[in-house]
């Protein structure tokens, strides 16, 4: 059976399983439940903390998992590896310090660094040569420079809206643009393959619509310009042979523009459809 780590609480949690229930497999209903058989996919899911899934998987006892990049990274374990990246859990890690101390990296030999994430922030500062004092933190760091145990602080940011409230101003380049990956061990593992396939068939249709419209057939040309689908649209034959039935797929983010195009063409009966799952 394939081995599935995956997060047992957590912001990575429910997206998570989210995706694996779209994606055919049965988890824990009891989210106290810490390893759930599913023996008609055959897999074994293990509901572990989400710091610890990238250090089970690159040691090998596990095979594959589900965590944040920037977990993957704070691990530093050799054996873990990401194979896909899955689209939700986004994240900014940056710098922070007293305004007017930090212009930029350099101006960090020396000091002391905190953050909760040890192996990423120290892997790389290692790699551009630049020696700190790390002091590790479990949870929020934005008041160690105002208590005195920090200089700066390596954090997540989104508007930087907390650490301008901590007094803190952002400064040096990003760490690390981080969101929930799909990790495996040492080998490929069998069945590592099938659970890919279905985790991008579900990301496609979390991506995608399908767009149905009619469409006189001289304007089939510029239609095709506004929605070229993935390869090229389903064309169907109506019975006014005038007329033509077509179906492509079409970006959420852009359904709606691609819809008013459609119909300022010409375009009529235009209708959009989820797709719940897909392979490419």
């Amino acid at each position: 059976m394939l081995r599935i780590a995956v997060p047992n609480k957590g912001s990575l949690a429910d997206t998570a399983h989210e995706m694996l229930a779209e994606a055919g497999y049965t988890g824990r209903r009891d989210p106290k439940d810490l390893h759930v058989i599913d023996p008609v996919n055959e897999v074994e899911f293990f509901y572990l903390r989400p710091k610890d899934i990238a250090t089970y998987v690159g040691s090998g006892a596990l095979d594959v998992g589900i965590t944040g990049r920037d977990l993957l990274f704070d691990a530093r374990m050799p054996g873990a590896r990401e194979i896909e990246a899955l689209g939700f859990g986004e994240s900014t890690f940056r710098f922070a310090g007293t305004p007017g101390r930090f212009a930029d990296l350099a101006d960090l030999e020396g000091a002391r660094v905190a953050t909760s994430y040890p192996g990423l922030v120290d892997g790389f500062l290692d790699e551009r040569g630049i020696a700190v004092d790390l002091v590790p933190l479990d949870g929020a760091v934005e008041s160690a420079v105002r208590l005195g145990v920090a200089d700066a602080v390596a954090d997540v940011v989104s508007t930087g809206t907390t650490l301008r409230q901590a007094g803190l101003e952002i400064f040096g380049p990003v760490l690390l643009e981080s969101e929930a990956v799909l990790i495996a061990g040492p080998a490929d593992a069998p069945g590592s393959d099938t659970l890919l396939r279905r985790l991008r068939g579900v990301m496609v249709a979390r991506r995608y619509v399908l767009v149905d419209y009619d469409l006189p057939v001289a304007l089939l040309d510029d239609a095709v310009r506004i929605a070229g689908g993935i390869e090229s649209p389903t064309i169907s034959p109506l019975r006014d042979p005038e007329w033509v039935a077509v179906r492509v797929m079409v970006s959420r983010k852009e359904v709606n523009r691609v819809m008013d195009d459609l119909y300022g063409i010409g375009a009529r009966a235009i209708l959009v459809t989820a797709i719940h799952n897909a392979r490419l």
